[in-house]
């Protein structure tokens, strides 16, 4: 399977369960699903309820992302073509964007717009207007 082919079915079914576990994650627990968030709680020496949930919550993550590559995609046929030195630095990049911005993409476009959030609302804009701007310089400016 590419990866950039159009897959509207398993796009609407991935949508509505990440929606669900959001929506199931807030009557639950009282807790937003800012993936960063969550994941950044199990850096701590506290392993209290708190701990629980979100370990609970990135287990079920990584597992459902184990089934898909199992099931439905072969993981196998995900690279990453800049290496492993861009990729950690674009990760780290992307940290830092979470934490400047008070959330990911996840939190603030899913669970924040679903609140209507304004600051969500101008996160989102913003994360998409650097998406396109980034795939546009890439794919056109750069001929990459």
């Amino acid at each position: 399977m590419t990866l950039t082919e159009f897959t509207p079915l398993a796009g609407a079914m991935g949508g509505a369960m990440i929606g669900l576990s959001a929506i199931v994650l807030l009557a639950a627990a009282g807790r937003i699903a800012g993936a960063s968030f969550i994941f950044a709680g199990l850096f701590t020496t506290e392993l209290d309820g708190n701990f629980v949930w979100k370990a609970l919550f990135i287990a079920g993550l990584l597992f459902g992302a184990f089934l898909a590559g199992q099931f439905w995609f072969d993981a196998a046929a995900i690279t990453f073509p800049s290496g492993p030195a861009v990729t950690a630095l674009s990760g780290l990049l992307v940290g830092i964007g979470v934490t400047l911005g008070n959330g990911c993409t996840s939190g603030h476009g899913i669970c924040g717009l679903a609140r209507f959030s304004k600051r969500s609302l101008m996160a989102t804009l913003v994360f998409m207007a650097v998406a396109v701007a980034t795939v546009f310089i890439t794919r056109h400016a750069l001929g990459a």
